[in-house]
């Protein structure tokens, strides 16, 4: 039998421990990625397989994205509330859904608003600091924009004028400006998430809702909601996010790692990537048996017509710093005019 010294034992339980150390050393930090999109959006495919590919070649292997799609955590209205908690670590969110933690944020996406997507981008990279503060006092850090792209008016026949939706049960945004939207068009809203919008359309809950194709389409919505009219009432950013207590703690070259991954992709490119696949998803639903209806320019500035006018109603009942929000908005929104 062999009997080992105190200092033998001393000597092994150090090597283990040391062991141990080197173990934990080079196990990789894992960040909880949350998105409603589905697999066939581009939210995910390129894009996120992309970022999650990025992250790990600037990192070096140390740090990795873990994702969960197509809303597999929960609806993008719970999750983004989760990540300002700190219970999930980051996500890519449709800037309705951050809206519900800053709700100034929901003035982005007003009916009409910008003249064109140029003029709203402009606009938006205009806004990054004062957007990266506001969610900064809600426990989260700003990353970066991406793109929702353009919202048209779904449902199971076309909406050309503002008087076709009067009087229906529409799906809205968690938000004040969707609600005051379909309001103001006479519709009766109600909040619903973004993945059980075809469920209340089979249910009769709804019978109208404001998309974008490149959810529509891959999301199963088209086959529930058919017509697809193409009022184009915005064009809304998206936002990836991250707690800012996380962000913190990481080690300073992962935070960096982190932050050269998200500069790798431009906001432009993200944007050109979601706005170039939305053509082919409407010719992809009229092929499948869908149908577009598209409002004449007459009939459009009718929609124009009946909601600016509420915009100051829509900034007046998001409250908060809505007032200043919405006065640089304007300021950059001219800027971008002035440079253009």
């Amino acid at each position: 039998m062999i009997r080992l010294t105190g200092a033998a034992i001393a000597a092994a339980a150090l090597s283990l421990t040391l062991a141990g150390g080197v173990a934990a050393q080079d196990k990789a930090t894992e960040l909880r990625y949350t998105t409603g999109a589905p697999e066939q959006t581009p939210w995910v495919n390129p894009q996120l397989r992309r970022f999650e590919k990025d992250v790990e070649e600037e990192s070096g292997g140390k740090l990795k994205i873990s994702s969960f799609i197509a809303a597999q955590l929960g609806n993008e209205q719970d999750t983004v509330q989760q990540v300002a908690r700190g219970r999930i670590d980051m996500g890519g969110f449709s800037n309705g859904a951050v809206a519900l933690i800053a709700p100034e944020l929901a003035l982005l996406g007003l009916p009409f608003f910008f003249k064109n997507v140029a003029e709203q981008d402009c606009t938006v990279d205009k806004m990054t600091k004062t957007v990266s503060d506001l969610l900064a006092k809600k426990g989260i850090k700003f990353l970066g924009w991406t793109e929702v792209g353009t919202a048209d008016v779904v449902g199971k026949k076309p909406y050309l004028v503002p008087g076709d939706v009067k009087g229906l049960k529409a799906a809205s945004a968690a938000n004040k400006v969707s609600a005051t939207m379909w309001t103001t068009l006479g519709a009766n809203p109600t909040p619903i998430g973004i993945t059980e919008i075809a469920s209340a359309f089979q249910t009769g809950l709804a019978d109208v809702n404001a998309t974008v194709v490149t959810f529509y389409l891959p999301s199963g919505l088209a086959k529930v909601a058919p017509v697809l009219s193409r009022v184009e009432l915005a064009d809304a950013p998206g936002i990836l996010l991250i707690n800012k207590a996380v962000y913190d703690k990481l080690p300073a070259a992962e935070k960096m790692a982190l932050d050269k991954a998200i500069a790798r992709r431009s906001a432009d490119q993200l944007r050109k990537e979601i706005r170039g696949f939305e053509e082919n998803l409407r010719q992809m639903h009229v092929k499948a048996g869908g149908t577009i209806a598209t409002p004449t320019p007459e009939q459009r500035e009718q929609w124009r017509k009946v909601l600016q006018p509420a915009w100051p109603k829509m900034v007046q009942d998001v409250g908060g710093e809505a007032q200043a929000f919405y006065k640089e908005m304007e300021a950059a929104r001219a800027a971008c005019d002035k440079k253009a």
